[in-house]
């Protein structure tokens, strides 16, 4: 395996290996870490005995290395950096899944083990899943269904499922979830689309595409999901003198 071998994935950086081949898509990896900056924030402003534990700094903390990650894999566009680019979104969304099922539907953590395998699952076969020619498969790459934005898709449901079960629960974090969801779906969109805009997005000769707007709305989808954990997924005791891992308010 070469770890230094190219990859000429987005519109644009077209064919061009240069570091500063993709500026706007490289730039706008600093919407997570706005996001994760904003988060960390608000998370510390919160009262003392309600400034969460090591989860949501996990979650934080995860949404900065994102940027990171996404930053290096646009520049030096090599093997090792898609590596670093994609690892850290797959573990934040396993993470979430996790941390939702766990925190905002109180469920066991037999279930939310089980729930983990389901969406482990659905990532896999949205990963199988190919496009005919002409379904936005991406120029010399058209195996990869919706320009590879189909493999996000499972991440889109989990949310709106989730955030259904926390809706009938009464659980604050619901309107995040759907918040999240929507940003989410418009951020897919652009990411599908930027190969079909590239011969539309040309600025100073140079193409654009639309890619780096899927940075700009997935980094607000997770700052709206990070907000959710801050201001809703704090465990809260019971009455009894238990603990609840619902954090409704």
């Amino acid at each position: 395996m070469n770890w230094q071998q190219k990859i000429f994935r987005y519109c644009e950086r077209g064919g061009d290996a240069g570091f500063w081949a993709e500026p706007l898509n490289a730039i706008s990896n600093g919407a997570f870490t706005i996001a994760a900056v904003v988060a960390a924030v608000l998370l510390l402003r919160r009262p003392v005995g309600e400034r969460g534990g090591i989860a949501e700094w996990l979650l934080i903390a995860l949404t900065f290395i994102i940027g990171v990650g996404s930053f290096l894999f646009h520049t030096y566009a090599t093997l090792w950096a898609a590596r670093a680019d994609t690892i850290p979104i797959g573990i934040f969304m396993f993470a979430y899944v996790a941390y939702a099922l766990r925190r905002y539907l109180a469920l066991h953590w037999i279930f939310v083990l089980l729930g983990l395998g389901l969406f482990w699952l659905s990532l896999q076969f949205a990963g199988s899943i190919q496009c005919r020619a002409g379904l936005f498969a991406v120029t010399g790459n058209a195996r990869h269904c919706l320009n590879g934005t189909m493999t996000y898709a499972p991440a889109l449901v989990a949310m709106i499922v989730i955030g259904a079960f926390a809706a009938f629960r009464r659980q604050g974090a619901a309107p995040y979830l759907f918040a999240a969801a929507g940003v989410f779906f418009i951020s897919m969109l652009f990411r599908t689309v930027d190969w079909e805009t590239c011969s539309r997005s040309i600025v100073a000769g140079r193409t654009l595409g639309t890619h780096f707007l899927w940075h700009v709305f997935n980094g607000l989808a997770l700052f709206i999901l990070l907000l959710a954990a801050i201001r809703h997924g704090q465990v809260r005791p019971k009455a009894n003198g238990g603990a609840s891992d619902s954090g409704s308010r």
